[in-house]
């Protein structure tokens, strides 16, 4: 399957400090083959890429076969509750990353897991009662992508 198939940019987050290697073990522990998402985007802006383009993530049930997850180390605060904590150098990676990947993939809409929400109301938007995930804790859609 190629990129030009994708139609969807997911992006989640990871709750901790892990380094990629660790949440590749935490997914196989959960039962996965491997890590489950396409990019990991650590603290410091680096990302890596975890799973090649061209394999089906494990990170949103249902739309993983025309999607690219995209994950970024962090999203609770102190108190553990879901919270936009993205550095500065990962929100300016996570933009580049998306960026380029929209180049590649002009099609796709850039989503968070919990825009995957059904929409129990049926008026068109996820409500945040609506929603199953808090992830990626930060509104996906008011942000420029390009």
């Amino acid at each position: 399957m190629g990129f030009a198939h994708k139609k969807r940019l997911c992006q989640h987050f990871d709750t901790t400090s892990f380094s990629a290697q660790d949440v590749d073990t935490a997914h196989r522990y959960r039962g996965f083959s491997s890590w489950g998402y396409h990019y990991y985007i650590r603290k410091s802006g680096q990302v890596e890429l975890m799973r090649s383009e061209d394999v089906p993530g494990a990170h949103a049930r249902g739309y993983n076969a025309n999607s690219l997850g995209v994950c970024y180390e962090g999203g609770l605060d102190v108190n553990g509750r879901p919270a936009d904590t993205r550095t500065l150098r990962q929100k300016e990676a996570m933009h580049r990353l998306i960026a380029n990947l929209l180049q590649s993939y002009p099609e796709a809409r850039v989503v968070g897991h919990r825009d995957l929400s059904p929409d129990k109301n049926y008026n068109g938007i996820v409500d945040p009662w609506e929603r199953t995930k808090e992830c990626p804790c930060f509104e996906v859609k008011a942000e420029a992508w390009e």
